[in-house]
């Protein structure tokens, strides 16, 4: 699989810069069309979604979206009737694989030549010569820090490293200020696998061996990247098995966090003056996921979020469906929500939400491998990976079963012989 990506290192600051934007808007598609989009749930997805609607609803004869957190466990499914449920699914990286290992999401060059003169090349996710997505934001995971609460630790700095995180953690608890100051993203299932990537990448793991599909997260990174993990989590909330981004976002607001280790999509959400206090918001920033060593590779994944269209829908349904989606990424809809994300597209001014993932980026962080079967290596470590974390098994048996797991999968799948 031959994929373009697009640039990171730098894009994230310059790419809005440099992208060129053609006068006027695409227009909407053929009228009295259904267009049925399933979507994440945060407010960069929904700004995409209002302006899409805003634009091109009163030319349908239906618009309809679904924002939830299941959105990654459904999508496959939803997708195989014929006709599918939705005509258009938002992904990231991963889930874009997840659904054309199954052959659900359709290549859009003919509707990019005729809808997406307002799209740069750079945003047109290429595999194989065809386009299967249109990105429009960056996301990664990073830090966030109490500046007021460190400081009340006797901790100088912001973190930079795993081993200072934790140590400001454990100044915070001896200092008797918060007993469980670290949040982050460890809900059992796919939470808990990308944690792991996270810690594993900031190691120096591999997921496969060069050129094939045989795992490697059984070895020396993975053990080291358990055993971070653990040390952690000993200073996470007990429910941290519990929680992803919607319970860890709650937690910080209501100042109940110091550290956590959250998505760069919640900075603005956590920034502004909705849902917390001026002691939290004034406090919190935002800085780049920590590292090994110090300037080493940040503990992240980088990501793009983008729009598909469905296999399994009329054409023209589909092509109502990207007219709209593409209608939406205007400098006026970044504009009005421009902390809402890390944008890619014309008008995104960087300000301190987008900080911590410029940060990250900047720092050398890989981006979210677009590998057919990473899913299922992902799967197996949201799987297995709870009972060492539970002091229940040693971190060679959960990288043995997480390796065995996926070992499985991958034949059945035909990834493996």
């Amino acid at each position: 699989m031959n994929i373009r990506h697009l640039g990171w290192a730098g894009a994230i600051s310059v790419l809005m810069a440099t992208t060129a934007y053609a006068d006027g808007h695409a227009t909407c598609g053929p009228e009295g069309q259904s267009i049925r989009i399933l979507a994440s749930d945060f407010p960069a997805i929904h700004a995409v979604v209002d302006a899409a609607e805003a634009a091109c609803a009163s030319s349908a004869a239906e618009f309809t979206r679904n924002h939830t957190t299941e959105a990654r466990q459904i999508m496959n499914a939803a997708l195989t009737p014929d006709p599918a449920e939705y005509t258009s699914v938002i992904v990231a990286n991963s889930t874009l694989t997840q659904l054309m290992n199954d052959g659900l999401v359709r290549p859009l060059n003919d509707l990019v030549d005729k809808y997406g003169q307002n799209i740069p090349d750079n945003l047109k996710i290429d595999i194989d010569g065809n386009v299967m997505a249109i990105a429009f934001m960056a996301n990664s995971q990073h830090l966030f820090s109490r500046t007021d609460i460190l400081e009340q630790a006797g901790v100088s700095d912001v973190p930079a490293t795993y081993d200072e995180m934790i140590a400001a953690a454990k100044a915070i608890r001896e200092a008797g200020i918060m007993e469980y100051p670290i949040v982050m993203n460890m809900k059992t299932g796919w939470n808990v696998g990308e944690s792991f990537n996270l810690v594993f990448l900031a190691h120096g793991g591999q997921f496969f061996k060069p050129g094939t599909a045989e795992p490697m997260v059984n070895s020396e990174a993975g053990v080291a990247a358990l055993n971070t993990l653990k040390a952690l989590v000993e200073y996470a909330h007990p429910d941290h098995l519990t929680q992803a981004s919607n319970e860890t976002q709650a937690l910080w607001e209501a100042g109940e966090a110091a550290l956590g280790i959250m998505w760069g999509s919640r900075g603005a959400a956590v920034l502004d003056d909705e849902g917390s206090t001026e002691e939290v918001t004034s406090n919190t920033v935002l800085s780049a996921a920590p590292s090994v060593e110090p300037g080493g590779v940040p503990g992240a994944t980088l990501w793009w979020d983008g729009f598909t269209i469905s296999t399994n829908v009329s054409d023209a349904e589909a092509e109502a469906t990207f007219a709209a989606l593409a209608s939406a990424l205007t400098p006026e809809m970044v504009a009005a929500n421009n902390d809402d994300a890390v944008w890619l597209l014309e008008g995104f001014k960087p300000g301190a939400a987008a900080a911590g993932v410029s940060a990250t980026a900047q720092g050398g962080a890989a981006p979210y491998p677009m590998l057919p079967q990473i899913g299922l290596l992902h799967n197996a470590l949201g799987a297995e990976l709870s009972d060492f974390l539970q002091g229940n098994e040693s971190a060679e048996k959960a990288l043995a079963d997480v390796e065995a797991a996926y070992v499985t999968a991958a034949k059945e799948a035909g990834f493996l012989q």
